[in-house]
């Protein structure tokens, strides 16, 4: 997104900086908050929302800033933010009910906690970015919907692997290709990885060891490629999606799918471990006239009839200031559903669970995550991971068993569970032709 550059100094020389509001000061939010506040010229961080005011104070004091402020409220924001300060709360309220607030940055990767602010953003109607896929994987077609309704932008973000496949696809498609695999790079796979496993990686990165966990358990890249999916209208080939190791080039993949299984499908989400350029992204696309793919064989492309382009990084809170350009400059979504859910991301055991379980969290010792068709999802009464946590497992669950709704008593009281069943009965996911 080029123009955005030009857009964002225009507003700083116009001294109208977009006001952003930060929820979570954890590992990205971290990062996020020091690259706005050292590198985006037009935008500001507003608000910084924690649950312990004194981790926001950290993240603030180690991207420079000085005045910060403690407030309970909306114009608490508003008055820090007017005298050149920096406002912190533990209320997410008081940011989305800020004037100095235009975009809501969510990025803590829970998931009930998640939904409250979203839900709440869009009745203050702020634009939000979700650095939270577990979110988007769970209940993001209704909050798109709903955001729809309010005149909100909702979406995934730039540098994120979801983002970074979509940007590639809208790349892709503006060539006039067709794409039928989106794909996520993966250094590790490995479902039975535990908070214990991940300590030291997660120490040694300033991490928390449960979201590490996620990431080699293979719940993140399940619910990544579910967003994708849910973007494009992709499924995937089978529960888990192919998950194929692959030593060698994203490129040499272009022969390691049935075109016409694709085409059936209508393009399927999938990852690879090990593959260059890791840690990456790739789409690999069919071009529907001859006299194209000639040129496609001369720009050494290859004979086709699948192609391969492929980002080789993904920078993460580097690049989230430019979703939050692109939704309050230019109402434009890096990634949103595009109607009811195609993948749905479902919990599987990671170990004997005895009746009486209470289900920990996301990337922690009792569940993994992995992809799977929706319509499968709901015509097996199958539990997604997004709203596992906190479930009391009503008998007894073997290792690797996927949960059904039947197996758990779910919390009292959740927003995520309500907004599941909206998103069931408005956004009802069509059968498909396997």
């Amino acid at each position: 997104m080029i123009i955005i550059d030009n857009a964002l100094q225009a507003r700083e020389a116009e001294g109208r900086p977009i006001g952003v509001a930060i929820v979570g000061a954890g590992f990205m939010g971290r990062g996020l908050i020091n690259q706005i506040t050292n590198s985006v010229p037009g935008m500001r961080v507003s608000v910084v929302v924690n649950r312990t005011l004194e981790k926001a104070e950290a993240a603030l004091r180690e991207a420079g800033v000085r005045d910060i402020r403690a407030v309970t409220d909306g114009s608490g924001v508003d008055e820090a933010v007017a005298a050149g300060a920096v406002a912190i709360t533990q209320d997410f309220r008081a940011a989305t009910g800020a004037s100095t607030v235009d975009a809501v940055v969510e990025a803590t990767g829970a998931v009930e906690y998640g939904c409250h602010v979203v839900v709440e953003a869009i009745a203050e109607r702020k634009d939000i970015v979700l650095m939270n896929a577990e979110v988007d994987g769970t209940v993001g077609p209704i909050l798109g919907k709903r955001a729809k309704a309010g005149g909100v932008i909702i979406t995934g973000c730039d540098g994120d692997q979801p983002g970074v496949q979509m940007n590639l696809v809208r790349f892709v498609r503006g060539l006039g290709l067709r794409p039928l695999v989106c794909g996520n790079i993966k250094g590790l796979q490995d479902e039975y990885r535990t908070p214990t496993t991940q300590a030291a990686f997660a120490a040694k990165w300033g991490q928390d060891p449960y979201m590490v966990t996620s990431f080699a358990d293979g719940t993140k890249v399940s619910f990544e490629q579910a967003i994708v999916a849910n973007a494009t209208g992709m499924t995937v080939e089978r529960r888990g999606m192919r998950g194929a190791d692959h030593a060698g080039h994203v490129d040499e993949l272009t022969t390691a799918y049935d075109v016409e299984e694709l085409e059936r499908l209508g393009g399927v989400v999938d990852y690879v471990v090990g593959a260059k350029p890791g840690p990456g992204v790739f789409v690999l696309a069919v071009h529907d006239d001859p006299k194209q793919r000639h040129y496609l064989n001369l720009y050494k492309l290859g004979e086709g009839p699948l192609y391969s382009f492929y980002t080789p990084y993904h920078l993460c809170h580097f690049e989230v200031p430019n979703t939050v350009a692109r939704a309050v400059l230019f109402r434009d979504a890096a990634l949103e559903p595009l109607g009811a859910p195609t993948v749905e991301v479902v919990a599987v055991a990671k170990t004997n669970l005895a009746e009486g379980t209470v289900i920990d969290g996301l990337g922690g010792y009792c569940t993994y995550g992995v992809a799977e068709r929706a319509d499968v999802t709901a015509g097996e009464n199958l539990l997604p991971i997004g709203v596992a946590e906190g479930c009391r497992v009503l008998r007894f669950i073997p290792k690797d068993s996927v949960l059904t709704y039947d197996d758990v008593e779910l919390p009292a009281g959740r927003l995520v569970d309500r907004l599941r069943a909206e998103q069931a009965a408005e956004l009802p996911t069509p059968a498909l032709t396997m």
